[in-house]
């Protein structure tokens, strides 16, 4: 078994689930941001990934190291989310209505991102420590001979 297949298909979900929190913490940063009337503010941001799926050939050639597969960080997009608009006149970036726009981050929706981020993180982490067990172990069986 080539234990480097499984290091590499874990450390790439660690990476996603990294920009996965990188993201979810500027966004709630920026939550409370605001800008002039009549200009573009901050906009929440989304993280797109897809699974790297290896194909037939690739398949028959996991004896010679190919890799099996993972996943990737494809972009990072602006969600299309209406801003939050507050009513405080006193507010310097108050338009003429007296309305202030603020981005459109839903926080729970962020919080559950957070955690959900951490626990994939925390599950790449266990896979890529059993694999290490199993390597450890293989090599103590090996030497008893």
């Amino acid at each position: 078994m080539d234990y480097q297949t499984v290091f590499q298909i874990s450390a790439a979900g660690m990476g996603v689930e990294k920009l996965r929190l990188d993201v979810s913490a500027l966004n709630l940063a920026n939550m409370h941001s605001t800008s002039p009337a009549g200009t573009e503010g901050f906009k929440p941001l989304r993280v797109l990934s897809r699974p790297v799926v290896p194909g037939f050939g690739t398949l028959m050639d996991l004896q010679a190291g190919a890799s099996l597969g993972g996943v990737t960080a494809t972009t990072v997009v602006e969600a299309q989310a209406a801003p939050r608009i507050v009513h405080d006149p006193a507010h310097p970036h108050a338009d003429a209505k007296g309305n202030v726009s603020y981005p459109g981050v839903d926080h729970t929706a962020e919080m559950l991102n957070v955690m959900t981020a951490l626990r994939a993180y925390e599950a790449n982490v266990a896979a890529i420590g059993a694999a290490k067990a199993m390597a450890s172990r293989a090599l103590e069986i090996g030497g008893q001979s």
